[in-house]
């Protein structure tokens, strides 16, 4: 993106329409990722033999968790083409992806049609699908940071996790229509597809949008870099402090944003034993919420620094963990269901609007992408991806009170990286891009 010979106008309205233009593309592959989970509920029936409810969610849960394995994948190649051959081109194939992924999903037969076909189709469309997000989040956060003003950066990359939040919405609120107009039979047996058929169409709107962006100024600056620096492991390497206080800071959070949002729905089915719409209007409304706070959340690092938000989330986190779920998972009441959830995604607001940056501030241009990309999409297949599957385990063997204290524990640990870390905000390598 040249920007020395445009007027500061022109500018802000390049920028504006570059952030509004990568954030609805991330919404739409988002939406596409956790369709998946916000309809486990209604089709894990269709593609494993019948059993127990938990078992099958199991099942479920267990192919999530797959799909995360491919997030590093992802995240590599992705991130490598990012840094070598641009963002806006890296964004473009992510999203085609997903849309493939999505397709498939939405016209595989049932198990009952054809057997142990079934779920092996299933675990090859969110083995796709897993590649795709793993390499949209680190290019999506590295192209909102590059684009973003200086001392608005905290408040714009933000919009990431709005847009993310704003997926998962979307997928609740399909489901809530859903459950409105067909009744739950027929949600079992067909009424499932109806997103996977909603998200591949939206991929061809992401498509389009993300055809118009504009190149970052920071990849236009390096594009003429030797390739052996672009983009490449061995010169990812150089950066092991980067690279560890990725892993470190994304440990306890991602963790707890997968328990408060994608895990959640089924929580309040399966052990505070609300109905499914109930859970799925509760979910609802605690996301719009938790999405709406994070422009706030970030626009507050901007004035007092990123640190202090992270310390903050690692310190109620670590306390509040164990007794929240606690008296969540005892409540009979949907208002007090409600406020807990509330509460939590208040807490874990202090890691979500600010991660983004935080990654991005840490790396220079020719490895952003990769490094904001791959050490993350690591941490998450471990900790964020196997939350459902960890959770939903302990409680099958009658321990479910072990995991509130693993991600409490997990929450420790990144807040002993927070309280070791300098604050990004300051020592930014973004500001050596102008």
């Amino acid at each position: 993106m040249q920007t020395n010979s445009l007027s500061p106008e022109k500018i802000s309205s390049r920028r504006l329409k570059a952030i509004f233009g990568g954030s609805i593309g991330n919404l739409v592959e988002w939406y596409d990722w956790y369709a998946y989970s916000a309809f486990a509920l209604y089709f894990s029936a269709s593609f494993f033999p019948e059993g127990n409810k938990t078992a099958q969610l199991l099942n479920t849960a267990g192919i999530f968790a797959l799909g995360f394995l491919m997030r590093p994948i992802g995240g590599w190649i992705f991130g490598r083409i990012a840094d070598k051959v641009g963002r806006k081109q890296s964004m473009t194939l992510s999203v085609l992806l997903m849309s493939f992924g999505s397709l498939l999903i939405a016209f595989i037969p049932t198990y009952q049609a054809i057997g142990i076909i079934a779920p092996l189709v299933l675990l090859l469309a969110r083995l796709l699908q897993g590649l795709s997000v793993g390499g949209e989040y680190g290019v999506s956060a590295t192209y909102l940071s590059e684009m973003a003003s200086k001392n608005r950066r905290g408040f714009y990359s933000s919009f990431q996790y709005v847009t993310l939040i704003g997926g998962q919405l979307f997928a609740l609120g399909i489901q809530l229509i859903l459950q409105k107009v067909l009744t739950d039979a027929e949600l079992h047996e067909w009424g499932w597809r109806i997103p996977f058929v909603i998200g591949a169409i939206l991929s061809l709107v992401a498509l389009y949008l993300r055809s118009t962006l504009y190149e970052t100024k920071a990849f236009e600056t390096h594009k003429n870099m030797s390739d052996e620096r672009k983009g490449t492991i061995r010169e990812l390497l150089k950066h092991p402090k980067a690279l560890m206080t990725v892993v470190g800071l994304t440990l306890g959070g991602t963790l707890a944003f997968y328990t408060y949002t994608t895990y959640m729905q089924k929580f309040l089915v399966n052990t505070v034993n609300l109905s499914k719409a109930e859970s799925t209007l509760i979910s609802f409304i605690s996301m719009l919420i938790f999405a709406l706070i994070q422009p706030v959340f970030g626009a507050l690092s901007d004035r007092i620094g990123r640190r202090p938000l992270l310390i903050s989330f690692g310190v109620l986190g670590t306390i509040c963990t164990v007794p929240l779920l606690t008296a969540l998972s005892h409540t009979t009441s949907q208002y007090t269901a409600f406020f807990l959830l509330l509460a939590g995604l208040f807490i874990v607001s202090g890691y979500t609007s600010i991660n983004a940056i935080v990654k991005a501030e840490l790396f220079p241009a020719e490895v952003r992408a990769l490094g904001v990309g791959l050490p993350y999409a690591l941490t998450v297949a471990i900790f964020g991806g196997t939350a459902e599957y960890v959770a939903l385990y302990l409680k099958d063997i009658g321990h479910e009170s072990y995991f509130y204290w693993y991600i409490s524990g997990c929450i420790f640990l990144s807040l002993l990286v927070y309280v070791g870390m300098r604050d990004t905000r300051e020592t930014s390598l973004l500001e050596k891009e102008g």
